[in-house]
């Protein structure tokens, strides 16, 4: 029974091989650094954020013009009849083309607040366009581990697969000879196809989550073949204490900073609508020629100052107000709201990294000492012939690696996550600062 039993696991191991022949690279392999080179690029989402740039920087540019001297081209073609006491003129062309310069002198603080609501607005957009790359570098690494979570998933399906093939062709054979029942042999062959269902599942996945990293990257039509797996030496870098990164979170993140940015620009629009009510000072330059001289109020030149002083409104402006208040009432709201969630966010992140390191990891690292030692037994056993438990054993190594380097890369996860929050790298901290849990 040796040669058959030995012929089973060589096309078992065929099968596996085969399955595993797409992983093969067709170029270079894709590293992590590579991946991440991405991120600065014509990426949609990153599109998105630097088309509001743009915008707000257009915004910023038209405040600051609001008071910008101004000039004006005036013609006209009329007839009139004047009134005059010798009626030598009955009627006379009153053509004329004039050249009017304005220049705003003061507005009582309307141009600059609006300014500064401007150029608050251009502040959060540029903050908002950090937390775009800093959401984007994360996504690609979330996508990058996927894939080689996929590719390890589907080594470890597919020898399972191989195992249940082995186990239910060799039922076959003692089915056939009298040895077990055909309930038995139906359980094996259960088995086998619910492997091989699974094992279908997982080489899907191995294409989804290249077509998912090659959209992260703005590559979709050219996804990855072969990936490599990252040292990840950075996981073991020294975080500062929860209490330390609040604090930095609090001062640097760029979502927080881009709703704070929004409330200084609303409340500088609300100074802004207030001082509608008061008056404006121009300066007005005028320079005309005229048809017909002999008509009164026809001057070459004039120079004067204007002054404007709304006296009655309607309700437009407490309207105006009304709405801007409301706004930067949601604004407040909105802005305390996000504090909180990041407060939360930043104190399970920084739990999670703890976690990981002092036990998850641990953990993993036991799990695979002892699988290892289990495929080690097997493998003597499978030696003399005394046992056929060597494919299961392989199998569950494999599991048990993909189980070590999942909790590795949901650690660099989590780190990089936990310094998109605070909005600075982890390790720019005093030495008192760092290593001290306290979560206060």
């Amino acid at each position: 029974m040796a040669a058959p039993f030995t012929a089973r696991w060589a096309l078992a191991g065929l099968q596996v091989a085969c399955c595993l022949l797409p992983a093969v690279a067709q170029g270079a392999p894709l590293t992590l650094e590579r991946a991440l080179a991405a991120v600065d690029s014509n990426h949609p989402q990153l599109r998105l954020a630097e088309a509001a740039r743009d915008a707000a920087l257009a915004a910023q540019q038209l405040a600051n013009a609001r008071d910008d001297l101004r000039i004006d081209l005036t013609a006209g073609v009329n007839r009139v009849r004047p009134a005059l006491a010798d009626n030598a003129y009955p009627e006379l062309s009153d053509n004329s083309v004039a050249l009017v310069a304005r220049k705003t002198l003061y507005d009582f603080g309307r141009s600059a607040a609006a300014e500064r609501a401007a150029k608050y607005a251009l502040d959060s957009r540029q903050a908002d366009l950090i937390e775009t790359r800093e959401q984007r570098r994360l996504q690609i690494m979330r996508r990058f581990f996927d894939v080689l979570l996929a590719d390890m998933q589907a080594q470890t399906d597919d020898q399972y697969m191989a195992v249940a093939y082995v186990n239910f062709d060799n039922g076959r054979d003692r089915y056939a000879a009298g040895q077990i029942s055909s309930s038995a042999l139906a359980l094996l062959r259960h088995r086998y196809e619910t492997w091989r269902v699974k094992r279908s599942a997982s080489r899907l996945r191995r294409r989804v989550s290249r077509l998912l990293l090659a959209n992260a990257m703005n590559r979709p039509n050219n996804p990855p073949d072969a990936l490599i797996d990252p040292a990840l030496k950075g996981n073991d870098r020294p975080i500062p204490a929860y209490r330390a990164l609040r604090t930095r979170m609090a001062r640097h993140n760029p979502r927080l900073i881009s709703l704070q940015d929004r409330l200084e620009a609303a409340r500088e629009r609300l100074a802004s609508l207030r001082a509608e009510r008061g008056p404006t000072v121009d300066a007005e330059i005028t320079a005309a020629d005229y048809a017909n001289r002999p008509l009164s109020g026809r001057d070459e030149a004039r120079v004067g100052v204007v002054l404007n002083w709304p006296l009655y409104q309607g309700g437009r402006v407490d309207a105006k107000l009304a709405q801007q208040q409301a706004r930067f009432a949601a604004l407040q709201a909105r802005a305390n709201l996000l504090k909180m969630e990041l407060t939360q966010m930043l104190l399970e992140t920084y739990l999670q990294v703890k976690q990981l390191r002092d036990a998850v990891r641990q953990a993993v690292k036991q799990q695979a000492a002892y699988t290892d030692l289990a495929l080690d037994k097997a493998r003597g056993a499978y030696e003399e012939e005394l046992k056929a438990n060597l494919g299961n054993s392989m199998a569950a190594s494999s599991a048990s690696a993909m189980r070590q380097r999942k909790s590795e890369y949901q650690l660099a996860l989590a780190l990089e996550k936990l310094q998109a929050l605070v909005g600075a790298p982890l390790g720019k901290s005093s030495a008192a600062s760092v290593g001290k849990d306290t979560l206060q």
